[in-house]
């Protein structure tokens, strides 16, 4: 392997030799970086013939001569992609005599230096303003897949990095915390002087909590943040990932504690980004499947907040299948309900009776919602499934039928976050265990 090192060329003079395809893209490359060129070839492609006519570009219409090295002024660095072994060879020989650095595109082995493979980062993206440059074992096709494999990572958060920070923004020095007691206050004034750019918040569905079914799109928000509000069903594995100076707020609930009531997050989400910063609202599943973003999203929208929503992979299909129940099957059935079980089951005791049940936040209220369920006709034999924690390593899975739903829940302590599937599908689980 070689010694890496970034060569500043604007304003000196490079010397490509050949006019053909490979030197055109180390022309581009060179004009982008300031570079005065001298393309020396008899003929030209069509895309360097169209930056000399533009005056960007030198052009000597001959073949390559010693003193093209030096005059009228030395180069800085060569470039040779004649495709002419013996040319590229006298070429590479000369500069090595003179101690110039020369490039040859034929052959990475006989050459004293080597062009890597390069890509900027997208602007609004967490690689905004790096450069990835890769070389390895004078591969130009590997290193372009492993700096495409990185600048992609950078981009979709998945890979950690340092944010930009823009003229305006506002930065924040708090550490990751909980509300306290007396609930949200004003968000955290710009600097003096210093005009907020227009904030914006952006509900983020972070899947059943296993950091690895976030998406491409939720992990590059995360990684953009100034400031996170967390929900306690999240993929909050993902958090540790962030910049120190990110604000990470946990809003988390659990069955009867709600520390921070939903006004309160609104009225978060609004305060934080009317100081110009960018606001994720990270919450467990999917934000419009019982996760209450229509409301954070109607509260923003009233306020003028511009508001983007993120969908997630919702706990009601994910965590079954998780523990190896489809919520259809062909022959079993063809539609599932969700509803949360907070209301008693009313509203899944008038689903189809041939249609697979999905309970969010309902093992408190399983007793209430088995009795409705078999009053509208469900068999007391049709097969539950309790699915606590699902996509986490201590995911556990109880299956019982709807009239013993009950007792089950009881006897064998099962607690939230769980997820019960009802329905002829649970019996599937027998041969298919767990997905995860």
């Amino acid at each position: 392997m070689g010694y890496p090192i970034t060569l500043q060329l604007r304003g000196r003079r490079v010397l490509v030799v050949g006019g053909g395809r490979v030197a055109a893209t180390r022309v581009c490359r060179l004009l982008a970086d300031g570079a005065e060129i001298t393309v020396v070839a008899p003929e030209l492609g069509d895309s360097v013939r169209v930056l000399v006519a533009e005056g960007q570009v030198t052009w000597l219409a001959r073949g390559y001569r010693s003193s093209d090295l030096t005059e009228p002024t030395r180069a800085w660095l060569v470039h040779t992609a004649t495709g002419n072994l013996a040319v590229d060879s006298a070429v590479a020989d000369e500069c090595d005599a003179l101690g110039i650095w020369c490039v040859r595109a034929d052959d990475g082995l006989r050459s004293a230096a080597w062009s890597p493979a390069v890509a900027e980062g997208t602007v609004g993206t967490p690689a905004e303003g790096l450069q990835v440059a890769v070389t390895g074992d004078r591969d130009p096709r590997r290193a372009r897949a492993v700096r495409d494999a990185i600048v992609a990572g950078l981009e979709s958060g998945f890979l950690p990095v340092r944010r930009v920070r823009r003229p305006g923004r506002v930065s924040l020095s708090g550490k990751t915390g909980v509300l306290g007691e007396k609930g949200v206050q004003d968000g955290p004034a710009a600097e003096p002087g210093v005009a907020a750019e227009p904030g914006r918040v952006y509900l983020v569905g972070g899947g059943p909590g296993d950091p690895g079914l976030l998406t491409v799109r939720g992990r590059a928000l995360l990684a953009a943040a100034d400031v996170v509000v967390a929900d306690r069903l999240g993929p909050t594995g993902a958090l540790a990932d962030l910049d120190r100076d990110v604000l990470v707020l946990d809003v988390g609930k659990q069955p009867g504690a709600h520390p921070v009531p939903q006004d309160e997050i609104n009225a978060l989400l609004v305060a934080h980004a009317s100081a110009g910063r960018t606001v994720v609202r990270l919450k467990g599943g999917d934000p419009f499947v019982l996760g209450r973003g229509g409301e954070e999203a109607l509260y923003c929208r009233a306020h003028g907040i511009p508001v983007e929503v993120v969908p997630g992979v919702t706990s009601a299909v994910s965590v079954p299948a998780a523990a190896g129940i489809p919520v259809t099957h062909r022959g079993i059935t063809t539609s599932f309900v969700v509803s949360s079980a907070h209301d008693g089951g009313a509203v899944a005791a008038d689903a189809p009776l041939d249609a697979t049940l999905v309970l969010l936040m309902g093992v408190n209220g399983i007793g209430e919602t088995a009795a409705r369920l078999m009053d509208s006709g469900r068999d007391p034999s049709t097969p539950v499934a309790f699915i606590e924690r699902g996509w986490t390593p201590t995911q556990r899975t109880t299956v019982t039928t709807l009239e013993k739903a009950a007792w089950t829940a009881i006897h064998e302590q099962v607690r939230s976050p769980a997820v019960v599937v009802v329905g002829d599908v649970v019996r599937l689980r027998a041969s298919l265990g767990d997905l995860r």
